[in-house]
């Protein structure tokens, strides 16, 4: 059987299946119409960026951007910023090495590596997913627990069952899931529009929030928070995820077909990634215009500052919309958990396995710890466990990154579209930063240090 030509750059090893497809019940399965124009074709490609862009607006960035706003104002809003342009170059390698190489990044992996090495990035993949499920698991029972008083193990258990959700999305059509998706990220967008116009926030002092100061390192306490921030915005699974899902576009197979995909996939992930940038920017906004300077700067529990919104704004609406906003992203998020599980699982050991049963899998892992420290720890437990599960993500990063740049940066792997010398030059450093950055934020989470 001939080679699959998308494929034919990358060195193969003896056991590798270079014909098995990423994601194949979706791969090539959205028409992208050849002769329509560019706004035709910029919605054909528009969707797999805003898949992306919900795990950078998580339950688990939450806590660093109430804390961010609380105790320093808008001065962190330079922070999220900078985070975000991380964030899109990232994200946009990952989707040209998609469409470039036809492998998603787990089976470039699983092509380029050693087995053991592909074992261990598999078992790292797991547990960062496992990780980031537990952030949405515990988000979503918190934000139906504000809501409708349930109890937080009840809401552990209800929220496993948007595997139906996804089950039933996926087996129709994935612009389902993408509609479905960019539908909730719009509820938490006009969530938080409302919300910012009940703390009417310093305008001026929002701009000045998102220049550089030189505080931010002279301040311990700021740059601890501003650490977290950057550290662990970028989610190691959205890397695998995006990979993939720029693949379910029906392109041509030739570089003309390729270079404008890559294009277009590059706008969507921009457009998408700042809607990351506002919702994330408005909580620390409206963290910091309700609570700093009014004796609550220390306010860095969602369920805290749920309570003080009300009486702090005047309006038991803030906190009822700040609760959905949380219940919208908790979901959001666990629907491209389920995706990248999936990727990582057929991606790096070739094995396919039923999704009800690989959800399910995935789901209990972060099913029982989360139950296990409600159980005895409570609501507070609860909230350590969120951030654990971001200690966790920062562990796993770097072995999501340094590989992306690596075959990025590989003629053999991306041909004509390899990365050029100025984005090596960005891209290296920066993925050196983010691991220096998650070393020093798991000393001190973990060490005091």
């Amino acid at each position: 059987m001939p080679r699959d030509p998308r494929t034919r750059d990358l060195p193969l090893i003896s056991h590798v299946h270079p014909h098995s497809l990423s994601l194949p019940e979706v791969h090539g399965s959205v028409a992208v119409p050849s002769a329509a124009g560019f706004w035709r074709k910029l919605f054909a490609f528009a969707g797999p960026g805003y898949l992306v862009a919900v795990g950078y607006m998580d339950p688990g960035n939450w806590a660093t951007d109430l804390a961010g706003g609380a105790r320093f104002g808008y001065a962190l809003l330079t922070m999220v910023m900078l985070s975000n342009l991380m964030a899109i170059l990232l994200q946009t390698l990952s989707a040209r090495l998609g469409v470039a190489s036809g492998r998603d990044l787990a089976q470039a992996c699983r092509d380029r590596y050693s087995r053991p090495a592909a074992i261990a990035l598999w078992v790292l993949a797991e547990i960062a997913i496992a990780a980031t499920d537990l952030a949405e698991v515990i988000g979503s029972a918190i934000a139906l627990n504000l809501l409708f008083h349930l109890p937080l193990v009840l809401g552990v258990l209800l929220t496993s069952l948007d595997v139906l959700i996804v089950l039933y999305l996926q087996q129709h059509r994935f612009r389902y899931v993408e509609a479905l998706v960019v539908l909730l990220i719009a509820g938490i967008a006009g969530c938080f529009a409302i919300e910012l116009a009940f703390t009417k926030p310093d305008l001026a002092a929002v701009v000045r929030g998102f220049l550089p100061t030189t505080e931010i390192v002279r301040n311990r306490e700021m740059l601890y928070i501003a650490i977290g921030i950057l550290g662990a915005t970028v989610m190691p699974h959205n890397l695998y995820l995006h990979s993939s899902i720029v693949q379910t576009r029906k392109y041509k197979d030739t570089e003309e077909s390729r270079g404008e995909a890559m294009r277009f996939a590059t706008l969507d992930t921009v457009v998408a990634l700042m809607s990351a940038l506002f919702i994330n920017g408005a909580i620390l906004v409206v963290a910091a215009a309700t609570f700093h300077g009014t004796g609550y700067e220390h306010v860095a529990d969602i369920s805290d500052a749920y309570k003080l919104l009300a009486p702090l704004l005047g309006t038991s609406l803030a906190s009822a919309l700040f609760a959905i906003a949380l219940l919208f992203s908790g979901q959001n998020a666990t629907l491209t958990g389920t995706l990248a599980g999936q990727i990582v699982m057929e991606g790096f050991l070739n094995l396919r396995m039923r999704p009800w049963l690989r959800r399910l899998a995935t789901r209990l892992v972060a099913i029982v710890p989360a139950l296990v420290v409600i159980v005895f720890y409570g609501e507070r437990g609860s909230a350590q466990l969120l951030i654990l599960s971001q200690v966790i993500l920062s562990l796993q990063l770097p072995f999501a990154v340094f590989p992306l740049i690596q075959f990025t940066s590989d003629r053999r792997v991306m041909g004509r579209f390899a990365n050029p010398w100025w984005v090596k030059a960005i891209a290296w450093p920066m993925g050196v930063l983010i691991a220096l950055l998650n070393v020093w934020l798991l000393g001190q989470v973990l060490l005091g240090i």
